[in-house]
Order: structure tokens, then C-alpha cells, then sequence
């Protein structure tokens, strides 16, 4: 009988340990929801008091996603149909800006494609958001 009390136990702490494992998961989803929610109306909040001038919203756009992926860089590009635009840069040096500043064609040869993608050839993947398109 002793056995049958063990094994009854064994179950019930491997289903607790299950249940938490999936509420742990759940409220990390919840979180991160949460998360997306805010910062979406903070951004929509600097669209209502800016308008007519974009600037601020891309640099809220920029922060919020940056505060999301915990990430130290980001540009947000714009496109008028013919060049790309650096419309907000964060964590990069002054020098840095400068250069991404200039309009970029885009294509293979452009300066854009081709720091991209030496910076995927070291980028640290697990840093980067899942499910996301990279901010640069």
C-alpha cells in the first residue's frame, strides 16, 4: 500500500510541477502582452500631441521597440520610393549617425545592405527580439 501512496504522490508533485510550469508561462505571456499594449499607447499618446510632425513618433517608435527587445541599438528607416532615411537612431556614436544619416538607395551595392550584412554575420541571435523584424 506504502507503494501505491508513493506513486499517487509522484503524481500529483510531477502534475503540480506541470501546472506551474504553465502558469509560469502564461504570466510571461501576459507580461510581454502587457508590455506591447503600453507601449503601443505611449506611442499613440505622442502621435496625438504631435501632429503633423513625425519626428517624435519615430524616436517613441524607436524607444519602445528598443525597451521591448532590450536592445542597446536601433535605427527605424523610412522610404520616399526611391532612397531609405535614418528617421531615428538610438545607441549608436555621433559619427555613427552621421554616416546613417546620409539617404541610402536601397538594393544590394547600398551602404545600408552592406553593413547589414556584416552585422549579421556577428550579431548574437539570441539577443535579437523572436518573431521580429530586426530594427536596423
Amino acid at each position: 500500500m506504502s507503494a501505491t501512496v508513493e506513486n499517487a504522490v509522484t503524481d500529483l508533485q510531477r502534475t503540480n510541477a506541470e501546472l506551474q510550469q504553465q502558469l509560469d508561462q502564461a504570466l510571461a505571456e501576459r507580461d510581454e502582452a502587457l508590455a506591447q499594449q503600453t507601449a503601443t499607447a505611449e506611442v499613440l499618446g505622442v502621435i496625438n500631441s504631435s501632429p503633423g510632425d513625425l519626428a517624435p513618433v519615430f524616436d517613441a517608435m524607436l524607444e519602445k521597440s528598443l525597451d521591448l527587445c532590450s536592445a542597446a541599438f536601433g535605427v527605424l528607416w523610412t522610404y520616399d520610393g526611391e532612397f531609405t532615411h535614418a528617421a531615428a537612431i538610438r545607441g549608436a556614436t555621433a559619427a555613427y549617425r552621421e554616416f546613417l544619416r546620409a539617404p541610402q538607395r536601397p538594393g544590394p551595392a547600398s551602404a545600408q545592405r552592406r553593413l547589414w550584412n556584416r552585422l549579421l554575420t556577428w550579431q548574437d541571435r539570441a539577443n535579437q527580439c523572436p518573431g521580429r523584424l530586426p530594427l536596423l
